[in-house]
């Protein structure tokens, strides 16, 4: 790759989210000031280890509030580089891209690229280069630009290099091969991973008018016609009166979440077989839920050398490995994914309404 300095453009700044520096920062201040201080599970943020996130890329004022709660559970002081995973909402991708620039430019300052990292990933021969023009039109990438630069800056460690990745419409097998190429890299406790996705895209201008009123999502139906909304009784052809159309696009995106816990990518495949959920990060996470799967083949787990006590519960107690079972040991697998927050862009009851769902999570490894 050439050295020649190549920056890409804050081109959504002034419109997704503030360009101003000053402001961006305060407001950036704010959304992880509204973020607890600790989790009830896992103690005071950030949580030790967790050097995976996931957090949506909407506009700021949609979504920044929710993205904090990953920002401020991400744990990095190990790592040394951040590789960050988008879905391309722009350029059809049948495979995964790595950018051309050798530094992203954001109103609070500049993020270089790991050139080197990207070099050697190019040489498998399973990514293609984007475009600038492709690289800055991407928001899936840049809406997490502001939250990587605040928080590395601010860290012990300072800025570290980020290594981009746009993630096209991969097919299933796909999915697999590229958890595969990169799990040396997602085992490196020196690497952090963000993966770039928004839930539920419901409404008729995004094509999606799908509801469900079962917590395991297998009467799923299209709501196609306002007759769906006269029915008094709640059949596959109708709706649910206990079940608003805003609780089962929830329904739908908690079962997704659930599954993504279990690490199993058959069973995430077969879900989104099933609902069609319009989670526009679901190949950027699928990929992440492939090569976890594929560490947890190979034997990779946490390391565990105590368990860390509720606060006033007492000192930690030494415990082995083997004397753990069900949801204790369930904490213990390498990449299990929490959580942590989840919100609705506007609460959708009638047809003509529309929202994007919001989730953040984290993984430890």
């Amino acid at each position: 790759m050439s050295t020649k300095r190549v920056e890409r453009s804050a081109t959504h700044a002034g419109s997704w989210y503030l360009r101003d520096k000053t402001s961006l920062d305060h407001q950036l201040t704010d959304f992880l000031g509204n973020v607890p201080a600790a989790s009830f599970e896992h103690g005071p943020l950030p949580v030790p280890d967790a050097r995976i996130i996931i957090a949506p890329h909407a506009g700021y004022s949609y979504s920044g509030p929710t993205a904090a709660w990953a920002y401020k559970s991400w744990d990095v002081s190990k790592i040394e580089r951040v590789f960050l995973l988008g879905p391309s909402h722009h350029v059809y991708l049948s495979n995964c891209a790595v950018s051309q620039c050798t530094e992203y430019q954001t109103p609070l300052g500049n993020i270089p690229i790991d050139t080197k990292t990207i070099d050697e990933l190019s040489k498998t021969g399973k990514f293609q280069k984007m475009s600038k023009a492709a690289d800055e039109d991407e928001h899936s990438l840049e809406m997490h630009l502001p939250y990587i630069y605040k928080i590395l800056s601010e860290s012990e460690g300072g800025m570290r290099p980020l290594v981009p990745v746009m993630v096209g419409a991969l097919s299933t097998h796909s999915e697999r091969e590229f958890g595969e190429l990169l799990s040396p890299y997602l085992a490196d406790p020196k690497n952090g991973f963000i993966i770039s996705t928004d839930f539920c895209h419901w409404g008729t201008r995004f094509g999606y008018t799908n509801y469900v009123d079962d917590a395991d999502c297998e009467n799923v139906r299209s709501i196609n016609s306002s007759s769906y909304f006269s029915s008094s009784s709640h059949g596959r052809g109708s709706l649910n009166p206990e079940v608003p159309i805003y609780k089962s696009i929830e329904i739908m995106d908690y079962k997704g979440m659930d599954v993504s816990n279990g690490g199993s990518h058959a069973e995430w495949t077969e879900y989104l077989a099933r609902t069609k959920n319009t989670i526009c990060g679901r190949h950027p996470l699928g990929v992440l839920i492939a090569g976890i799967e594929y560490l947890r083949d190979k034997g990779v787990e946490l390391a565990l050398d105590q368990r860390r006590p509720v606060p006033g519960t007492g000192p930690a107690e030494v415990v082995a490995k083997e004397n753990l079972t069900g949801e204790e040991a369930l904490k213990y697998r390498f990449g299990k994914i929490y959580w942590v927050q989840y919100k609705q862009s506007s609460h959708c009851k009638n047809l003509s309404d529309s929202s994007v769902s919001y989730a953040s999570g984290f993984a430890k490894a």
